[in-house]
C-alpha cells in the first residue's frame, strides 16, 4: 500500500513539477521587453495616416449635425474630437526614430494646435455657465471648430508629407 501512495505521491509531485516550470515559462515570456520598438512599416504608417484623416471627417460630420440635436450636440463633438485624438498619437506611435526627431518641432505644432481646438470645448462650457443660450453657443462652437479641423487637417497632411509618412 506504501508503495502505490508513494508512486502516486511521485507522480502527483511530477506533475505539480512540470505544471510549474510550464507556468513559470510562460511569466517569463510574457514579462520580456524588447529594448526597441518594434519597427514600422510605410503601410503602416499609411493606414495610422488614413485613419486620422477619416476621424476628422466623422468629427466634421458631427459638427454640421451636432446644433441639430436637442441636448446631446455638445457630448457627440467632444466624443469625436478625443477619437481624433486617440488616433493622431496612433499614428505618432508609427512614425520611426528619425521621422519623430526630424520633424519634432512640427509634431509639436500639431499637437498645441490639438490643444487650442479643445479650448473652444472650454469657452462652450464657460459661455453656458455665464448664460448663453446651449443652442446657440453650441452652433458658434461647431463654427470654430469646423475652420480650426480644416485648418489643422491641412497641417497634418504637409507634415506628413514632408517627413515622408507612409513612403
Amino acid at each position: 500500500m506504501n508503495s502505490i501512495i508513494h508512486k502516486l505521491s511521485l507522480s502527483f509531485g511530477f506533475t505539480l513539477w512540470a505544471s510549474s516550470i510550464v507556468l513559470c515559462a510562460s511569466v517569463v515570456r510574457a514579462q520580456a521587453q524588447w529594448p526597441y520598438a518594434p519597427p514600422t512599416t510605410p503601410m503602416a504608417q499609411r493606414n495610422a495616416l488614413n485613419l486620422v484623416v477619416n476621424q476628422v471627417h466623422w468629427f466634421e460630420n458631427a459638427i454640421q449635425t451636432a446644433p441639430a440635436y436637442s441636448g446631446g450636440g455638445y457630448g457627440l463633438l467632444v466624443r469625436k474630437f478625443q477619437t481624433v485624438r486617440a488616433q493622431y498619437r496612433a499614428l505618432k506611435r508609427s512614425l520611426t526614430p528619425q521621422q519623430l526627431s526630424s520633424g519634432a518641432n512640427q509634431l509639436a505644432e500639431l499637437d498645441s494646435g490639438l490643444n487650442i481646438i479643445q479650448g473652444a470645448f472650454t469657452n462652450y462650457q464657460l459661455a453656458v455657465a455665464n448664460g448663453r443660450s446651449n443652442a446657440d453657443t453650441l452652433a458658434n462652437t461647431a463654427q470654430v471648430l469646423d475652420e480650426a479641423m480644416r485648418v489643422w487637417v491641412q497641417q497634418l497632411k504637409r507634415v506628413c508629407e514632408q517627413l515622408r509618412v507612409g513612403w
